[in-house]
């Protein structure tokens, strides 16, 4: 299984309650294809360096996540979802998936 980090940027007047709920929807993807939700870091409101899509600042969360096949799905629901600017995947090399603590990552 492959571990991957996401980087989400919402909309800044996005409630908490819709955040969260989009993490779950996330989470329960990758439990559903065989993976999990291992680390969220909600890093809060921050200011663009520059506007993106009429908007100077977003929310911020970084997910942890191993999963083996659900790339396709997370972009898609991400896509969708009203309240995202972006998004961005990350595969994590093994290394740094052992060193963060994703043991179960393999090549």
């Amino acid at each position: 299984m492959r571990a991957y980090e996401l980087m989400i940027i919402f909309k800044a007047e996005t409630e908490e309650s819709a955040v969260q709920t989009t993490i779950n929807r996330l989470a329960e993807i990758a439990q559903a294809d065989g993976g999990s939700l291992e680390k969220t870091d909600k890093w809060g409101v921050r200011r663009f360096a520059y506007e993106i899509k009429h908007q100077t600042e977003g929310f911020y969360v970084v997910l942890e996540f191993l999963a083996p096949n659900a790339l396709s799905e997370i972009d898609r629901t991400l896509r969708l979802a009203d309240g995202v600017i972006r998004h961005k995947f990350m595969r994590l090399p093994l290394g740094e998936a052992h060193k963060r603590g994703l043991a179960a990552a393999t090549a």
